[in-house]
């Protein structure tokens, strides 16, 4: 079981019900392996105050990163340089904000943080940020550029996959309308999900892979049956076997006892 974190097993409140909490227990003493599929980098999935009571393995910054449940990091996956200087110039070309994911933080930010806040507050923040000082940091490893556009500029996001098609060694992927998510090639939620299982010696019977992004799509494909939320784009919704309630329903907790009968 595959979960997917903002927008799926969160609710808008980035909290995960007790109902939620309670279903997942109940699929662990089962045996069935729960494991938590996100873009979040590892330092905002453990700021979900519910997250350590489940005990789950967590695929972080789709599927860059892999922790076990005991907190130990199994795999990375990294952009280099080479490839990351090139991608950050035609970023800058195309002026849409610029988000960093590397081992020693997100620069100037990650993600969640950022949700609710305006253009104006946005641009201040990327136009003032000094990304060359980053390459001073010793050791620095680089997960994860995020290209971001403002809602009344999401024309810009077709725009950067297409200005980085021609990149062999990367994945693209949308958690958002509202953004292009960039990593390795070797990093997406699909692929991390298999090598979760070949890592630990899993031979996975049934694979239930649950989201409501563009960045699930690549879990959706190995999948025997994929959840998509009512909250989740037409074209998501398209693609997965499965509808069920939206995130501020409990629907995976929904889809989980009165779709797929698990419970």
């Amino acid at each position: 079981m595959s979960l997917d974190l903002d927008g799926t097993l969160l609710n808008s409140n980035s909290e995960i019900t007790s109902e939620s909490k309670e279903t997942i227990i109940k699929l662990q003493e089962k045996g069935i392996e729960v494991i938590i599929n996100t873009g979040r980098a590892f330092s905002d999935v453990i700021k979900v105050p519910q997250i350590k009571e489940l005990n789950c393995p967590i695929v972080c910054v789709n599927g860059s990163i892999l922790v076990s449940k005991t907190g130990e990091f199994l795999f990375e996956a990294t952009l280099e340089r080479s490839i990351y200087t090139p991608i950050f110039s035609i970023l800058k070309e195309l002026e849409v904000g610029i988000l960093i994911y590397t081992n020693q933080g997100g620069y100037p930010s990650t993600l969640p943080p950022l949700h609710h806040k305006g253009k104006e507050e946005l641009e201040k923040l990327f136009n003032n940020y000094d990304y060359e000082a980053l390459f001073k940091i010793d050791n620095l490893k680089i997960y994860k550029l995020i290209a971001l556009v403002d809602h009344s500029e999401l024309e810009k996001v077709e725009g950067v996959k297409q200005a980085l098609a021609h990149f062999e060694d990367i994945s693209m992927a949308s958690s958002f309308p509202n953004n292009v998510e960039i990593t390795s090639k070797e990093a997406h939620k699909g692929r991390a999900l298999l090598r979760y299982g070949t890592i630990n010696g899993l031979n996975f019977e049934e694979i239930y892979a649950f989201g409501d992004g563009g960045n699930d799509l690549s879990q959706f494909e190995v999948a025997t049956k994929s959840v998509a939320m009512a909250n989740a784009p037409q074209e998501i919704k398209d693609q997965a076997t499965i509808v069920t309630k939206s995130n501020d329903e409990d629907g995976v907790s929904h889809a989980i006892k009165n779709i797929l009968k698990l419970l």
